[in-house]
């Protein structure tokens, strides 16, 4: 779980995780130095509860895509079978995640999706018309350049095989935002490996402010064609 001033969030987030009691859970959080301390927070947590939860602690704010490769890697050095990427500002529901872990073993799927867009699958009901447009366009965009055949190809909730995050090589991923989503789910295809998707009710944030800037979203626009004609996968 990338942090960045999510001190209010995070511990409604670590609770909802191990009330899951999913044998050998750990907790991995990476905090990107927030002014409002959620880093020292999570070390508080982490002081409480050293056997399932870790603090990762980088130095500065370079994004969302950095964070999560961080956090990937070093929860790839530690052994880990499975890799669950997820907000910690309680837009990913911590409830499907028993629901994707049986995906994941009993599809064949290099990777879970918690998708907004298949049947059963819902965005939130305090966004506003535009957004709601806006996250749809954005898919139909993707998958009209890529054909990824993915619902929902800007998830950021999902469950890895291991072995398909080393199949892919993320340590060299080097896009970043809501366009490292799109190069994961691409770098995926392009080697063969299938992609599921189980139905997710995204919810709206309740407490701090969104990371979404200009710039982000052009580079997410951009990412796709970089894909098709030039970057290599």
């Amino acid at each position: 779980m990338p942090t960045y001033n999510e001190r209010e969030n995070l511990p409604v987030a670590v609770d909802r995780l191990t009330a899951l009691a999913i044998a050998d859970l750990h907790i991995l959080v990476v905090d990107d130095n927030s002014p409002d301390g959620t880093g020292e927070f999570a070390d508080k947590l982490a002081a409480e509860r050293p056997e399932n939860l870790g603090v990762l602690h980088r130095t500065e704010k370079d994004g969302l895509g950095r964070a999560y490769i961080a956090g990937i890697t070093r929860a790839l050095d530690e052994g880990a079978d499975v890799i669950i990427q997820m907000d910690a500002d309680l837009s990913h529901p911590a409830d499907v995640i028993p629901a994707m872990l049986d995906k994941l073993e009993t599809s064949g799927a290099g990777v879970v999706l918690g998708s907004r867009y298949v049947p059963g699958g819902s965005t939130a009901t305090e966004w506003k018309w535009y957004r709601k447009a806006l996250s749809a366009w954005a898919n139909f965009y993707v998958n009209a350049i890529l054909r990824m055949g993915v619902k929902d190809a800007t998830a950021g909730f999902k469950a890895w095989k291991a072995d398909t995050l080393r199949a892919i090589d993320v340590a060299s991923i080097r896009s970043n935002g809501y366009s490292f989503q799109v190069e994961m789910n691409y770098r995926t295809i392009k080697r063969g490996v299938s992609i599921a998707e189980v139905p997710i009710r995204f919810e709206e944030r309740t407490k701090g402010a969104s990371k979404m800037s200009l710039k982000v979203q052009l580079e997410s626009a951009a990412m796709p064609w970089k894909l098709l004609f030039g970057r290599q996968v």
